[in-house]
């Protein structure tokens, strides 16, 4: 592609870079100037315009960004993406539905390496999405890029970014009382779960709220409704074998983690019973906030198993915003 300032007499068909007024009425940057356009820049008294002209093998900014577009979800349906139609060289993809953002980042990488003027820009892996949410954007940059180029970023995109849906449904959900505790601090759990279950389109199947006492904890347990298992302790959990691990244990389930490297968030234990995965939530919980547990009930919700390498990778990037209630919690 050649840009610059053109003579008019070797101006048409070029795209016209920058918006100009003429006799009252506004030539449009990006218009693919046509012979009425060169006589009403003539009847201007210009002798040049600025244009882009596209040379053998270019692929228009629209044309090449739609072809991106595809190669990225041949499929959209099938990756939970909407696509919108290129505009300015741009195309959008938007989550279908609730779920997590998945990615092939090296893909992604190796395409954004190709040319700068090709693009793709994306929320983080494993970001929560709603239907509609913009999961990414394929934006080419000039007017217009190599054909060459163009194949190339296309050659090994596809399927790189997509949207897991959520395939569990709904969770049950403990909770403990200890003595003295108000009642409003198991109703204040209750709703900011059901807020982050809605959120993921899940429902809450059903809530226990049993004494903070590990036989209590474990009858709740065996038979609570829900695809997966929340507790919520009125005493916070601070070790491996602590009330709520270990009432998960003689029901039957295991504790495969306890701690994450996410604040606010660290003390999350984390297991199963079952089939059914069993997530400890941290008091943070009680605030709608994000916290370490959203990370994880996210990915969980949407089929993904959460294992111990999962959630110490976590660390990077955990050091998660302060909230209103809890100024400062850090400091001395």
């Amino acid at each position: 592609m050649k840009f610059g300032p053109q003579p008019l007499d070797q101006a048409e068909g070029g795209i016209l870079a920058h918006s100009l007024m003429l006799a009252g009425r506004k030539l449009a940057k990006g218009t693919k100037l046509a012979a009425p356009d060169i006589a009403a820049l003539r009847a201007d008294g210009r002798s040049t315009v600025v244009v882009a002209l596209l040379e053998p093998g270019d692929i228009a900014e629209n044309d090449a960004a739609t072809q991106l577009a595809a190669a990225i979800a041949p499929n959209p349906a099938h990756l939970g993406l909407g696509v919108t139609l290129a505009h300015a060289g741009r195309v959008n993809l938007h989550a279908l539905g609730p779920g997590v953002v998945v990615m092939d980042t090296a893909a992604v990488h190796a395409m954004n390496r190709i040319d700068p003027a090709i693009t793709l820009a994306t929320l983080p892996a494993f970001a929560r999405v709603a239907k509609g949410t913009l999961v990414g954007t394929v934006k080419v940059i000039s007017y217009a890029v190599s054909g060459v180029k163009l194949r190339a970023a296309c050659a090994n995109i596809a399927g790189a970014l997509r949207v897991a849906p959520v395939v569990h449904r709904s969770a049950g959900l403990v909770l403990t009382c200890v003595p003295g505790q108000p009642d409003k601090l198991n109703e204040k759990g209750r709703a900011a779960v059901a807020t982050r279950l809605r959120a993921l389109g899940m429902t809450l199947a059903e809530v226990r709220v049993v004494p903070h006492d590990e036989a209590a904890i474990c009858a709740a347990l065996r038979d609570i409704s829900g695809d997966m298992v929340l507790i919520l302790t009125g005493s916070a959990t601070s070790d491996l074998y602590d009330t709520a691990p270990e009432a998960l244990r003689a029901a039957g389930g295991s504790v495969t983690r306890f701690g994450m490297p996410v604040d606010p968030g660290n003390l999350l234990f984390l297991g199963n019973l079952g089939v059914r995965a069993v997530i400890g939530l941290p008091g943070c919980v009680r605030s709608v906030a994000l916290n370490g547990a959203d990370w994880v009930l996210e990915r969980l919700a949407c089929g993904f198993d959460v294992r111990n390498a999962d959630i110490a990778a976590m660390g990077v990037g955990g050091l998660l915003k302060e909230i209103p209630i809890r100024p400062q919690p850090r400091e001395g």
